[in-house]
């Protein structure tokens, strides 16, 4: 269904609010507080049930749901004074006053899913990875990641989006790395070159030479250091919410050292654990702004995976990670994208990799979520972003 109000429409399937036809960048919990406010729009909806309905479980001020309500009278041409549209209820909470007709979305098919070919391939110490080529056009690769399923990622709505986008742009080569999704989780290795090794085996088995690659989260240290071992293959570097130095590696104080140690001390005693709870440690780092429905998402995607004594190993080898040294010595032309408000100071080192890598380009995009959910207004200016950088590719 979608809401048309005064000069704007708010259509929650396609997590797009428009003012005169124009698609208008909105937090994702703002969009949140709009669709209940218009949807409850007959009654006041009391301050608790906006807090329990964005932000779930979550512990957030009052003043925290006071500036989600002014973002989204800003958004939308009202504000406090007027109250054109939004109306406060002093002491109770919020109505929508404005007029609204509805209708049903548009009449656009939504995108077909790509058909995909997965194929496997073995590294020189006997591991069976698996990869898989979906769209057409020019190859672009994807690193692997932490946390990724070929198959199961077209069902997930963390990646479902991702694959179907970049699919239909290009040809798509991505990999389940050592340890995860359809390749090999018993393995004799598993360290940060051992990864760089396995993307090299995946391009080789594809039969790719030049490339422009794309390395998100951990995955760009691994695109990094690929590039720099190998620059006559990479021809453009995409790097989005990377990082030069792992947890470990860049604290600067014991507390800091500490907290490393926690969450991984977490993963290995409570990842398999039915109960979600320890889990959420890492998905409130991942997603940040996300509703409770996609905290839940994002959970299922954590244990399906790969095994829990794998997440340990994971998340151990994560923090000894540093490209410091191999990022100058990248000589692809480079486009480093990082949420402005991402935990853990992770801009920061979006920006440090930015300084290191020669003819790079920072990007920040206005979001406080790692990986980018399709209703993240940052989504969006991704793919914009890339779309330009590799129009020549």
């Amino acid at each position: 269904m979608v809401f048309a109000f005064a000069d704007c429409e708010l259509d929650p399937d396609r997590f797009e609010l428009r003012r005169d036809g124009a698609v208008q960048p909105v937090e994702p919990q703002v969009f949140d507080v709009l669709v209940m406010l218009l949807g409850e729009r007959h009654r006041v909806v009391t301050k608790d049930e906006l807090l329990d309905t964005v932000w779930g479980d979550r512990f957030v001020s009052e003043s925290t749901l006071t500036s989600r309500v002014k973002a989204a009278r800003r958004a939308i041409g009202d504000d406090g004074t007027e109250q054109r549209l939004i109306r406060t209820v002093r002491g109770r909470g919020y109505q929508f006053v404005g007029e609204v007709t509805t209708s049903g979305t548009d009449s656009r098919p939504a995108p077909s899913r790509p058909e995909q070919r997965i194929r496997f391939c073995t590294t020189p110490d006997e591991v069976r990875l698996a990869y898989a080529t979906s769209g057409d056009g020019p190859p672009r690769v994807k690193a692997a990641n932490w946390l990724s399923h070929l198959d199961y990622d077209w069902e997930s709505p963390v990646w479902r989006h991702w694959m179907t986008e970049l699919s239909r742009r290009f040809r798509l080569v991505r990999y389940d790395e050592r340890g995860c999704g359809l390749s090999d989780w018993e393995v004799p290795e598993f360290s940060f070159d051992a990864w760089v090794d396995d993307l090299e085996t995946v391009v080789d088995a594809a039969g790719l030479d030049s490339f422009p690659l794309l390395g998100v989260s951990q995955g760009a240290p691994v695109a990094i250091a690929f590039a720099a071992r190998h620059p006559g293959r990479v021809s453009h570097l995409v790097l989005l919410g990377g990082f030069a130095q792992g947890r470990r590696k860049r604290a600067q104080t014991s507390d800091e050292l500490d907290l490393v140690h926690a969450r991984i001390d977490i993963a290995r005693a409570a990842w398999g654990r039915p109960d979600a709870t320890y889990r959420q440690v890492f998905v409130a780092r991942f997603l940040p702004e996300g509703t409770q429905e996609e905290w839940r998402i994002f959970d299922e995607l954590q244990h399906r995976p790969t095994s829990p004594e794998n997440a340990w190993r994971f998340l151990n080898e994560f923090a000894d990670i540093d490209v410091a040294d191999l990022a100058p010595k990248v000589t692809a032309p480079t486009l480093v994208l990082c949420s402005r408000r991402e935990p853990d100071n992770m801009f920061e080192q979006s920006r440090l990799l930015a300084g290191l890598i020669p003819d790079s380009r920072l990007v920040p995009l206005e979001s406080a979520n790692h990986l980018l959910p399709e209703r993240d207004p940052a989504w969006r200016h991704f793919l914009a972003e890339v779309d330009t950088f590799l129009s020549t590719a």
